[in-house]
């Protein structure tokens, strides 16, 4: 038995309106994929768990005498720890004004091939009394590490 022809064309719509739905929603999740940024601590980029050469965020408390900047250039080297790890931290731009040795920072970037955080954005914290999320939870994960090791 042949498919009527006004059946025949409406199935063909279906279809092409359901593949193209299917073909938006593929595209939308690769796009997002690509752009989220995972948050790693100095212990996690240590241990390995940090993807090089891909965008990702680390943070932790600015090492103290650390800083260390270029006098030709607005480049900046520094070390961010979570007291578990070390991890290098080089950004040429300007610095956020609550930037300083002590504190907390979230850097955006990629790591490279040497283990250095090559940042591209560096956001330190807003106040005394704020700390982001990421960094407050990576510093008493170290704190409980450091707590049961001692124990």
């Amino acid at each position: 038995m042949a498919m009527h022809p006004l059946r025949k064309q409406r199935l063909i719509v279906v279809l092409f309106i359901i593949f193209g739905a299917a073909m938006a929603v593929a595209l939308a999740s690769f796009a997002l994929r690509e752009n989220i940024n995972l948050f790693y601590s100095p212990a996690d980029i240590a241990a390995g768990k940090a993807p090089v050469g891909a965008s990702i965020r680390a943070g932790g408390m600015v090492l103290e005498g650390s800083v260390k900047r270029d006098t030709k250039s607005l480049r900046v080297d520094f070390i961010v720890t979570d007291y578990q790890a070390q991890l290098p931290v080089v950004y040429t731009g300007i610095l956020p004004d609550l930037f300083d040795e002590g504190q907390g920072v979230v850097a955006s970037g990629a790591l490279d091939d040497s283990g250095v955080f090559q940042a591209v954005e560096v956001l330190a914290k807003h106040d005394e009394n704020y700390m982001p999320p990421e960094v407050q939870s990576a510093l008493d994960a170290a704190a409980r590490f450091e707590k049961k090791t001692t124990d």
